[in-house]
């Protein structure tokens, strides 16, 4: 299975002989192989132990990371649009310019997330504030 550059197809980034992209993605994360900027759309991560995890400016847009574990990993300017991160763990991963637009937070840990960088880059829809709150453990009261 190979992994290729989201901006340039022919470019791999990252090749093993698992048969999932899964299995290949956890792989490269356990060998601490920096993944910046693979392109991981649609990718089925449910439950991955991505620890640590090297995905800067990654695109990993509907991709399903339900329950994954992205404890100090690097997703910076990462595209995770559509994606789906409920119950994911990503107690101190950097997140600081991703894109989280239409992204399911729901029960998502975010405990000491970096979200902000220079100028406040990290991207979320008007209509998910409220649950980006409750994901960073903020209840708004009337």
């Amino acid at each position: 299975m190979k992994i290729v550059s989201w901006y340039a197809s022919d470019k791999i980034i990252y090749e093993s002989e698992k048969e999932t992209i899964r299995d290949t993605v956890i792989e490269a994360v356990r060998q601490e192989f920096p993944l910046m900027n693979a392109d991981l759309r649609n990718a089925n991560l449910r439950d991955a132990d991505l620890q640590g995890a090297i995905l800067g400016g990654a695109d990993m847009r509907d991709a399903d990371l339900q329950g994954a574990n992205f404890r100090g990993a690097n997703l910076r300017d990462a595209n995770l649009s559509g994606a789906n991160l409920a119950g994911a763990n990503l107690r101190d991963a950097n997140l600081a310019g991703t894109n989280l637009g239409d992204t399911n937070l729901g029960d998502a840990d975010l405990f000491h997330v970096k979200l902000w960088g220079r100028g406040g880059l990290t991207k979320i829809k008007k209509a998910q504030v409220e649950s980006f709150l409750k994901a960073l453990g903020i209840v708004v009261e009337e």
